[in-house]
C-alpha cells in the first residue's frame, strides 16, 4: 500500500498528446507547487503501461489528469480500463480536455471521472487551474490510498 506523507511529493500522471499543452500544464504546476511532480505520457496505452509498471516500483500517481482525445486508447476507454483493474479503481481522475460538449461531460462522469475541466486558453489560466487543482486535490481533499499489488 502506498500512502503519501507530507514529506513526499505528489505525483500526477498527465495523459496528453499535445506537447504544447503538456508543457503548459507541467510549467504551471512547477510555478505553484514545489512538491508536485508531473509525469507525462502521450496516449492511453502509454498510461496503462505506466500504471502497470509503477504499481510496484513507483512513483505511482496520486492523481491522473486525462485529455479525452488521445491516440491509441481514447480517454473514455482508459476510464473504463481503470475501473476494471482492482489496483486502479481508487485513482482519482480529472478529465482536462478541450471539449465543452455535454455528452462528453456526462460520459466522463458515467465512467467514474472525479472531475471534468476544460482546458484554459492562456498561460495565466493554466497557472490558475494548477493552483486550484493543487489546493483542492493535493492539499484539501482526503483521497484514498492507492493499493499497489
Amino acid at each position: 500500500m502506498r500512502t503519501v506523507t507530507p514529506s513526499e511529493p505528489t505525483n500526477i500522471l498527465l495523459v496528453e498528446d499535445n506537447p504544447g499543452d503538456a508543457t503548459l500544464i507541467s510549467d504551471a504546476f512547477d510555478q505553484v507547487a514545489d512538491d508536485v511532480r508531473v509525469h507525462t505520457v502521450s496516449d492511453g496505452a502509454e498510461a496503462m503501461s505506466y500504471l502497470s509498471d509503477h504499481c510496484d516500483t513507483g512513483p505511482f500517481p496520486d492523481l491522473l489528469l486525462l485529455d479525452l482525445n488521445v491516440p491509441r486508447v481514447h480517454g473514455f476507454e482508459l476510464l473504463e480500463r481503470l475501473q476494471e483493474e482492482a489496483d486502479l479503481t481508487t485513482l482519482p481522475v480529472i478529465v482536462l480536455t478541450c471539449s465543452e460538449d455535454e455528452s462528453d461531460i456526462a460520459e466522463s462522469y458515467d465512467r467514474r471521472a472525479n472531475a471534468y475541466l476544460t482546458k484554459p486558453n492562456s498561460h495565466d489560466e493554466y497557472v490558475s487551474l494548477a493552483r486550484a487543482v493543487d489546493e483542492f486535490w493535493v492539499r484539501t481533499a482526503q483521497l484514498p490510498s492507492v493499493t499497489a499489488a
